[in-house]
């Protein structure tokens, strides 16, 4: 009995033993494997090897495409800020290139540059306003390409100027003029309304729709261009040139057809359900311009419905804000007067979208994506309409604006103290 129990317990520890082993040596094979997977310095690139591409400029120029690199240099950034601009080295420099496609150009920089062109940073795209004309879409099938270009680069139109030419103007402020041009355009879309900061996504995304056309922003070159290229550019209270949010561009089948300012421009971002404050001023007895109205919140909605076999579009915008600023007297204590004035505020946004809405369709451009929503409240019936869409259907639709404003507050001072 007692050696055989003996026996049993020496089986039982040789199990375990053996136990043991495998799980050592299936641990062992797990980190073997780790190691050949996650041994990953065969495509490492050394920073002091690479070129920060951080912004990217197309022109055409006799058939070739033009392609203009903004490159940061480095040490010269951190300099420029300290100093103010008054240091030895720009902050960034130019490199241009031509060739057949834009592949083919940017790897010709190759000739110009000692470095490898690193796009991975890269977050403004600059058109030149004729390439723009000609088509645009070439340059975004490049782009989504290059597995190292992000879709989240902002992209704007070159006005009256080349994208080298807006690309090779020094700035005060932002040192890097990539910087300046996409700050300055994600600050006046949030504070003014009337341009767009849109992105290198959106605009590949709504080439692949029917119903959406696509609408960007432009930037142009202010005063004097040869010494807006120099650093005694920033050096100045004043400076010789100066960079500037134009208008807005419509395009139709990616192509540039027309430009949009003003308050036609901003009937686009209210349509866009893309305004987040703005102001608006508004007559009152006789008086023109003279009640500002801060809008600070907006939100648009957007419906179909079909009536007769055609679609018919509703647009309701609602806004609540404040009264900023009055050059006429008006009691506020009076509820009468703030009704009249709501009421006026929503004649003049219902204005501005009504004009936005004549211009598109003047153009047969749906940069608005009324298309979309119909597609998405009646995709059967939209496969008709679909191929002819811009040229039949859009021109001619029948497009209802409704328009709620509140004034939520007037101020400390509810009696002007002029009389």
């Amino acid at each position: 009995m007692y050696g055989k129990g003996e026996s049993n317990q020496n089986h039982h520890i040789h199990q375990r033993k053996k136990g043991i082993t495998i799980k050592k040596l299936l641990f062992l094979i797990v980190i073997i494997t780790h190691a050949i997977v996650l041994s990953g310095c065969w495509s490492k690139k050394e920073l002091t090897d690479l070129a920060f591409v951080i912004a990217v400029g197309v022109d055409k120029k006799d058939g070739k495409y033009v392609i203009t690199l903004q490159v940061v240099n480095p040490g010269n950034v951190a300099g420029a800020t300290q100093r103010g601009g008054g240091g030895s080295g720009v902050p960034v420099t130019l490199y241009t290139s031509t060739g057949d496609t834009l592949v083919e150009a940017s790897r010709k920089v190759s000739k110009k540059v000692s470095r490898i062109t690193y796009y991975a940073h890269t977050n403004l795209v600059v058109i030149g306003e004729q390439l723009a004309r000609e088509g645009i879409k070439e340059i975004f099938d490049a782009i989504e390409r290059n597995p190292q270009f992000r879709t989240t680069a902002s992209v704007v139109i070159a006005r009256k100027q080349t994208a080298e030419q807006l690309l090779s103007v020094l700035t005060p402020i932002d040192k890097i003029p990539a910087n300046q041009m996409i700050k300055t355009l994600e600050m006046t879309e949030t504070v003014w309304g009337e341009n767009l900061n849109v992105h290198a996504g959106e605009i590949i995304e709504d080439f692949s729709l029917a119903g959406k056309e696509i609408v960007m922003s432009s930037f142009r070159l202010d005063r004097n261009l040869k010494k807006g290229q120099q650093q005694e550019n920033v050096q100045f209270v004043r400076p010789p040139a100066r960079l500037r949010a134009s208008e807005l561009a419509m395009f139709k089948n990616g192509k540039l057809v027309r430009w949009i300012s003003g308050e036609e421009a901003r009937g686009v971002l209210w349509i866009l359900n893309k305004i987040k404050q703005t102001a608006i001023t508004v007559d009152w007895e006789g008086k023109e311009e003279s009640v500002s109205y801060k809008v600070m919140r907006a939100k648009t909605e957007i419906a179909a419905k079909m009536k007769k076999g055609k679609p018919v579009l509703t647009i309701h915008v609602e806004t609540e804000g404040d009264v900023g600023e009055v050059l006429v007297p008006i009691d506020f204590t009076n509820p009468a007067n703030i009704t009249n004035l709501e009421t006026k505020l929503r004649k003049e946004i219902k204005k501005e979208i009504q004009k936005a809405i004549q211009q598109a369709q003047r153009e047969k451009s749906d940069i608005f994506g009324l298309g979309e929503v119909v597609h998405r409240s009646y995709p059967e019936k939209w496969k008709k309409m679909k191929q002819t869409w811009n040229e039949q259907y859009f021109p001619n639709i029948s497009v209802h604006v409704t328009v709620d404003t509140f004034i939520r507050r007037t101020g400390l001072r509810s009696n002007p103290y002029f009389p």
